[in-house]
């Protein structure tokens, strides 16, 4: 009858029960009514069984959950008591004592166990609706078995925004709480937190359906997880749960091995005995709503208009300088350092020595000790600096004589630039346009494997639900696609901006030297230092590829590919250095196949670090002999030859018979002053240094292998700079403003940049649930972490870096190249 009332809930369980007992059957078949909140004891055996049943009342659009605590004293593995849970649309079964298993099998038993059951969905009827649940509580032991039994109701199930709720849990007594998405918010972020550190735990996010896997070896199959120890954050959107509802599961592990803790010394052994130490855990959940879409608007107008800033400054100077040369060309006051003086009669060169005749090479009245090595006839026009791909380096004269004059020059205490600068420019600058052709081949054969790689990892994140894969910082990861943290990529910008930057700046001077060079501009031929752009243009194409390779480590950061975001730094250090040495040296600075050879080797060697540097002693042993070395050998080279020539024929042997003989003349034959001090202090302080590395990492063997190299370049590029600059001002050399900016610039932007680098936000060389200890939240437009501020600020670092070399020596376009001391 329509207006009828619904029948009682004890009304309906006493129906239940009287056809249950009309229907006859053993003393197990008749249910027990039960009373939530109230405890219940008894004893099983194989021959006695207990049905219980509960019933309640739902309210409409009101989600109830019930939770079942049961308890028995029986330690007896062989007969367990067996509790089986009856619900509407499931069933839920488990047995006291409830046995966990854990590395190399080992077994651990719980007698007090507790499961929230999965609730009844909420139905549109405007009524309540009558529900009921059955618990059957059974043995097949022969003797009686004592158990305890509690249900009760849950008041406080679904969790709150920006509320705090704190509970309890353990490895037999796993919690889950329902969460539902404000109309307002698409995308929350679940904190966990804890004040111990262990029992480890796991943090999962399911979806609403029936069972819920809440136990430790059944957490897994379903949903997003990931271990925790202190704290744990989870992004969650709305799009992945149709339903816009989910279930927050925390699951307590039996051992700690998981998140960085040992197994307790009274376990070890596959010993079964009840575990009756204590591992419960307070924890404390928070659900926050994550940023709003526009949120993602701003961070990436923020990021391309910090970079845009970059261009415009440029273009600024750019045009001051234009219009400086315009005015002054206008007012005939044309001087030499605007590069812009015609070779004349009354010039001191002679103006009718043809371009190519010595390239670089002053009236042999005035050079030092140099002469002209090739006849006119075989120069090139000024302007025929070609790369036509028959004019390879051995169709040219590749200048024997400088073998013979070898032992001339290096004898010399004092070396001008004129001395280092006198082969063909076709020659040199198809050997330094090599290193850009060769970079950029090396770039694309690397880059596809690891973006490919990447997006595998992602994938299986995605697909498995397994953040433990990928080192976040989770409280500060901003989803977007397929991506679980956007932000991490999007810094990543700067890198690639800048470096296509520096290549327009670089082109730019290209082609102001081709143009003048075509003028026949005295000052372009025959003073300043030689200009060889092909490092540079590497060097540009270095720092673009590591934006793209650091992007793709940060798709998924772990362990195994953190060489990604590394092995570009070791190019850029690589080919500053050899930038740095070029530049006073031109004529026999390394190869660039000699160069990347030597890149290669270096990433191997990471390579090897990240497979046996962990505890292999043997790798660090041989590491480090190759590290000593190989800096005595190059030390041997930069010192008594004067030059960085790795491919020598005899270099091998050659360099240890001089660098003995160098030390028994000076050392113990003379005991003279060295005839090269100021280099001699250069290489003996980066002995020192390269000693030092080889001695720490021997003796502390740092996981982060690649890290560990990567301060080994680093730190030698800084001491070659150092260097350089002192030598450049002990020999009257002047700093003009901008390379001075530049350098000022690189200084503070690379302390702002360090700053933020070691405010370490994860960790791979801990376990992810020990790396995310150290997570934090976003510090700037609530979008970026401090990671990603380091992204920004190296990115400037590095780019006002290339500019203070690219800059470093304007000062000397007007001085004539026998001149310049070589250093």
């Amino acid at each position: 009858m329509a207006g009828r009332a619904a029948p009682a809930p004890g009304a309906l369980l006493c129906a239940l029960l009287w056809a249950a007992a009309a229907a006859g059957g053993g003393p197990g078949d008749n249910p027990a009514p039960g009373a939530f909140g109230h405890v219940y004891r008894g004893a099983v055996n194989i021959s006695a069984e207990r049905v219980y049943a509960f019933a309640y009342r739902s309210e409409p659009g009101q989600v109830d959950a019930v939770r079942v605590y049961v308890n028995s004293s029986s330690e007896n593995l062989q007969y367990p008591v067996l509790f089986v849970v009856r619900q509407q649309k499931g069933v839920l079964s488990w047995q006291v004592p409830l046995i966990f298993r854990g590395l190399y099998q080992r077994t651990y038993n719980y007698q007090e166990v507790s499961r929230t059951l999965c609730p009844t969905e909420p139905t549109p009827e405007t009524r309540p609706s009558d529900q009921i649940i059955f618990v059957d509580v059974a043995s097949m032991a022969p003797f009686n078995i004592a158990y305890e039994l509690l249900v009760t109701r849950l008041e406080s199930f679904q969790l709150e925004t920006n509320k705090a709720f704190n509970f309890t849990a353990s490895p037999s007594q796993p919690q889950y709480f329902l969460y539902k998405f404000p109309q307002d918010v698409d995308s929350v972020i679940i904190n966990v937190v804890s004040d111990a550190a262990y029992p480890c735990s796991v943090v999962s996010v399911q979806d609403i359906v029936c069972p819920v896997y809440d136990l430790d070896h059944n957490v897994e199959f379903n949903g997003v997880y990931q271990s925790m120890t202190k704290q744990a954050a989870i992004t969650v959107q709305r799009k992945d749960f149709p339903g816009e509802q989910f279930f927050v599961v925390f699951v307590i592990k039996p051992e700690d091995y998981a998140c960085g803790g040992s197994v307790p010394s009274s376990i070890h052994g596959n010993v079964n005995r009840t575990w009756n130490l204590q591992r419960t855990k307070n924890l404390q959940v928070t659900i926050v709503p994550s940023i709003k879409k526009s949120v993602y608007v701003q961070a990436m107008f923020f990021s391309f208009l910090s970079f845009l800033s970059f261009y415009l400054g440029s273009v600024i100077v750019a045009f001051v300088h234009y219009i400086r040369v315009r005015r002054k060309a206008s007012a005939g006051r044309l001087s030499p350092e605007d590069g812009s003086g015609m070779m004349t009669s009354s010039h001191p060169i002679s103006a009718s020595t043809p371009e190519g005749s010595s390239y670089g090479a002053i009236d042999e009245s005035s050079s030092s000790g140099g002469r002209q090595l090739s006849s006119p006839e075989r120069r090139p026009p000024a302007g025929s600096d070609t790369d036509s791909s028959v004019e390879e380096e051995s169709d040219f004269d590749t200048m024997p004589e400088i073998e013979s004059d070898k032992n001339i020059i290096r004898t010399k205490v004092f070396l001008y630039l004129s001395d280092l600068s006198r082969k063909d420019r076709r020659i040199v600058s198809k050997k330094y346009k090599i290193y850009f052709w060769n970079i950029i081949t090396i770039a694309v054969f690397y880059a596809l494997p690891v973006i490919q790689l990447v997006i595998t990892y992602q994938t299986v994140v995605n697909v498995t639900g397994n953040q433990d894969i990928c080192y976040y910082n989770f409280l500060c990861a901003h989803p977007l696609g397929v991506l679980s943290a956007f932000n991490n990529i999007l810094s990543n910008v700067g890198h690639t901006m800048l470096g296509f930057l520096f290549l327009l700046i670089v082109l730019r001077r290209d082609i102001l030297h081709r143009r003048a060079m075509e003028m026949k501009d005295i000052y372009t031929l025959d003073y300043g230092i030689p200009k060889h752009f092909g490092l540079f243009y590497a060097m540009g194409i270095a720092l673009m590829m590591e934006g793209v390779l650091s992007a793709c480590y940060h798709v998924c950061p772990n362990y195994s590919n953190f060489q990604f975001d590394t092995s570009f730094m070791y190019m850029i250090a690589g080919l500053c250095m050899l930038k740095l040495y070029q530049t006073r040296h031109p004529d026999i600075n390394a190869s660039a196949y000699s160069a990347y050879a030597s890149f290669a080797v270096v990433i191997s060697l990471a390579v090897l670090g990240v497979v046996f540097g962990k505890n292999d002693m043997w790798f660090w042993v041989i590491f480090s002999m190759i590290h000593v070395v190989a800096s005595l050998a190059l030390s041997t080279q930069i010192y008594y030859m004067g030059r960085f020539k790795i491919d020598g024929p005899d270099s091998d042997v050659g360099m240890f018979r001089r660098a003995v003989m160098v030390l028994y003349t000076d050392c113990i034959q003379q005991c003279s002053r060295p005839m090269y001090m100021d280099r001699m202090v250069l290489l003996i302080v980066g002995n020192l240094v390269n000693w030092s590395f080889a001695i720490f990492g021997l003796v502390y063997r740092p996981r982060d292998f690649a890290s560990y190299i990567l301060g080994i370049f680093i730190c030698n590029l800084l001491l070659y700079l150092a260097f350089y600059i002192i030598m450049k001002l002990r020999s009257s050399e002047k700093l003009l403003p901008i390379p001075m900016f530049c350098i000022v610039a690189t200084a503070v932007v690379w302390a702002a940049a360090l700053y933020f680098f070691f405010q370490t936000l994860s960790s791979w060389e801990e376990t992810p649930a020990e790396s995310r200890e150290k997570n934090r939240p976003c510090i700037l437009l609530g979008f970026f972490d401090d990671h990603d501020v380091w992204h920004f600020l190296s990115a400037a670092a590095l780019f006002f870096s290339f500019l203070v070399l690219l800059t470093l020596d304007d000062d000397l376009d007007t001085v004539r190249r026998d001149k310049i001391p070589v250093f």
